[in-house]
């Protein structure tokens, strides 16, 4: 396990991010700082983990990280950076299969040698919020797919940035992972602010009558792969 510093860690966003389809980007005026907080063990129902928040200094998000395994000698760590999804990760709504994904993470990397999980704040919605989200969700139900019903409230249909996770590998000393997602997308962003990702290691779910129409346009439109007929 780490040992956490006596004083905060702060990072600096890499000068060479470049924008990418998915991740804004980073803007002079605000270049992001992040600090380390106290590591802590947290058992979980896939086995223990060591966890550690990573707090923005100019937004104030907090976002959890959780390890396992010896990073500092780990070749490409399997990794996870989870979108916050109250919906899905804390109500088990079956609108979006976010926890089912954030449940098999946990399982993989606590089954691998080595593995981080990054738990992203703010990412509601692929970053609308959550009462845009419920507003589109409302709109799904009058027919509209996860696509137009952003559009029609004039929102991105994917706002989220992912430079803290840049920062936050740099400081455990991983710059290259094995990463846990169905979307090559991700994988773009995350290179484009400097973590190499070796391979893409799919998380596959199992479609429900409720989710499947999500699930088919983000293969069919937003270029997921999910492997649905």
């Amino acid at each position: 396990m780490c040992t956490p510093p006596k004083t905060p860690v702060v990072v600096e966003a890499p000068k060479d991010a470049v924008e990418r389809r998915v991740t804004p980007p980073l803007s002079p005026r605000s270049r992001l700082r992040v600090t380390r907080g106290e590591e802590t063990r947290m058992p979980t129902a896939h086995g223990d983990f060591d966890a550690v928040c990573y707090t923005e200094t100019n937004s104030g998000l907090e976002h959890l990280v959780l390890t396992k395994g010896d990073l500092d000698t780990a070749q490409a760590p399997l990794a996870r950076v989870h979108s916050e999804c109250a919906t899905g990760d804390i109500f088990g709504s079956r609108r979006c299969d976010c926890g089912e994904q954030l449940q098999k993470s946990l399982q993989l990397i606590h089954e691998s040698n080595a593995g981080v999980l990054i738990y992203l704040r703010g990412q509601e919605g692929r970053g609308i919020g959550l009462n845009a989200k419920l507003t589109a969700y409302a709109l799904q139900d009058q027919g509209r797919d996860t696509i137009e019903a952003n559009e029609d409230q004039g929102l991105p249909v994917d706002a989220r940035r992912y430079d803290a996770v840049a920062h936050i590998l740099s400081d455990l000393r991983v710059d290259a992972v094995r990463l846990l997602t169905n979307n090559p997308a991700k994988c773009e962003a995350l290179e484009a602010l400097g973590v190499r990702v070796v391979e893409r290691v799919p998380v596959l779910t199992e479609p429900t009558p409720e989710n499947y129409r999500y699930l088919r346009t983000k293969q069919d439109r937003m270029g997921h792969r999910l492997e649905l007929e």
